[in-house]
């Protein structure tokens, strides 16, 4: 009679080649996930931080020199640059304000004037920009009413 050792044997190691196979799909998907939580935090981070300065521009009326000293940046505003850039690490911490900030940028933040179209009616639009590969996690537009003729609106 014929041991049955070596059918056995094979038995387990297809059994385990399934498992390993198994484990590494898991794995997988837990990486995406992680990957995809990641990107949805950001997305949040970053919205709040763009309605955070859609406010505040608004309530300054389109006063980037005010708008930058109420929400407390770290950095001065260089008000001979029309967009006001404010850059974030990754952990969502302000590390420079201006046009070019160098290493560590994440994710920046940019406030750019725009044309409303209308007399009386000032707009910027708020966006919230990921560094290393420059797509648009959030935008927002904001207006606000300015005086006209000596009478505000």
């Amino acid at each position: 009679m014929k041991s049955r050792a070596p059918l056995i044997l094979m038995e387990q190691m297809v059994m385990l080649l399934v498992f390993a196979l198994a484990a590494a799909l898991c794995m997988q998907a837990f990486v995406k996930s992680d990957q995809m939580s990641q990107r949805s935090q950001d997305r949040d981070r970053a919205l709040t931080q763009v309605q955070t300065v859609a406010e505040t521009v608004r309530h300054c009326k389109g006063d980037m020199t005010q708008a930058a000293a109420l929400l407390e940046l770290p950095y001065p505003y260089d008000s001979d640059v029309d967009t006001l850039w404010v850059h974030y690490d990754e952990n969502w911490n302000c590390v420079g304000v201006g046009v070019g900030c160098g290493m560590g940028v994440a994710c920046s933040l940019a406030v750019r004037p725009m044309d409303a179209g209308a007399a009386g009616l000032g707009m910027a639009r708020v966006e919230a920009v990921s560094m290393p590969d420059e797509t648009v996690i959030f935008a927002l537009d904001v207006a606000w009413q300015e005086e006209v003729g000596g009478h505000a609106g």
